[in-house]
């Protein structure tokens, strides 16, 4: 690996020459702005803005720009002249526990390589010591330009360095945390840790960045002319989550499913809590309650959103409607009413014919009554003209 500084490191009175190695490399996919017209790539150009000039790089230098907006020229001499011990030297001004170092100032990662065969002999002290006391260096650093602070622990066989934000370079988190008191339940806590419990550890070698990889496949078969299908979006779940513990339920249950555990309430041969899941939904049309009357007595009721049955539960369970079913079974006459009803407009057109008959037959026994006094009549009368 190639070296980005030579220096030396200074341990008290003791110097090891070493070389500055990047520990790290970025694999982002980097892209270059094109003109979408004709394809063209877009360059920029270091212009002066007072006469128009393209400048080289060996023409510009560098100035401070005042409050006023004024430019102070700072050269390169000015800048050497400047005391800075640690221009060339990792100075190491003290050695502290790991746990003291804030992760917030982490920065950069290098590895420090022995430069030379005369630096592996005090490299290796210097490493071994820092092994056995458990502890890591903090150091002083000069890198482009800048005095920079650094910690120093051993990574394998090898020192690594971290560079470290200064102390005033973080920031205060000052209105970050939620504004308004949320309190947290013993049993949230106790699924949160089931939960952390569950997914475990993880091998960090198996980490890997998806969405590289899918940009590398695109970017693989537009230069082979394929056209690549849009992947199908997965199901996000439902709606919202208002129900935390449910929530983290469904996430230990999940979990354990995905790493082969079987039962959400069984890890690895100890009582772990039971992460039993059971939906929002299902939850509210399953769970009932029972309620107390201003009487005393005991009354079980079961959740609302049950429809047309909840409607009749409350219907059954009100004294009115109760009073009704017992003067029905008493009577009998609503019951009739009811089926009478129940027959609709065809019942009403059977009861307009039946009506309607009764009225023909009337008429027709009307009728031959009167036949039968003509006739009667008719005989008398020629009985009276034979006689006489």
């Amino acid at each position: 690996m190639r070296s980005i500084w030579n220096g030396a490191i200074s341990f008290g009175l003791v110097s090891i020459p070493i070389k500055l190695v990047n520990a790290t490399e970025n694999h982002s996919i980097s892209f270059r702005q094109v003109h979408t017209a004709d394809g063209g790539r877009i360059r920029y150009r270091k212009v002066c803005e007072l006469d128009g000039e393209e400048v080289t790089a060996s023409d510009i230098g560098k100035a401070y720009e005042d409050a006023d907006g004024s430019m102070i020229p700072i050269t390169d001499e000015d800048l050497g002249s400047l005391p800075l011990p640690t221009a060339k030297t990792i100075e190491i001004v003290a050695f502290v526990p790991a746990d003291s170092i804030d992760p917030l100032q982490m920065d950069a990662a290098y590895y420090l390589s022995a430069n030379g065969v005369p630096a592996a002999k005090p490299y290796t002290l210097l490493r071994e010591a820092l092994k056995r006391s458990q502890k890591v260096a903090l150091a002083k650093y000069a890198l482009r330009g800048r005095e920079r602070l650094g910690m120093l622990r051993v990574v394998d066989d090898v020192i690594a360095m971290h560079g470290l934000l200064w102390p005033d370079e973080i920031r205060a988190p000052e209105g970050v945390a939620p504004e308004s008191d949320v309190s947290v339940r013993d049993a949230e806590l106790d699924l949160a840790d089931a939960l952390m419990d569950t997914l475990g550890e993880v091998d960090m070698d198996s980490l890997h960045d998806d969405y590289r990889e899918a940009v590398e496949e695109l970017i693989a078969a537009k230069a082979s002319g394929e056209v690549l299908e849009p992947p199908e979006s997965g199901g996000t779940g439902g709606g919202k989550v208002i129900d935390l513990l449910a929530a983290l339920e469904s996430s230990v249950r999940a979990a354990k499913e995905a790493r082969g555990e079987g039962d959400a309430g069984e890890a690895d041969g100890e009582d772990a809590p039971s992460a039993k899941v059971t939906s929002l939904a299902d939850r509210k049309s399953s769970d009932s309650t029972t309620r107390k009357t201003p009487t005393g007595k005991t009354v079980s009721r079961a959740s609302s959103g049950s429809g047309s049955g909840g409607g009749a539960r409350k219907a059954a369970s009100s004294p009115k409607s109760t009073g009704a079913k017992k003067s029905t079974a008493s009577t009998g006459r609503p019951a009739a009413k009811k089926s009478a009803s129940s027959g609709g407009s065809g019942t009403k057109k059977t009861a307009s014919k039946a009506t309607a008959s009764k009225t023909t037959t009337s008429k027709t026994t009307t009728s031959k009554k009167t036949a039968a006094k003509k006739q009667s009549g008719t005989k008398a009368a020629s009985r009276k003209r034979a006689s006489a």
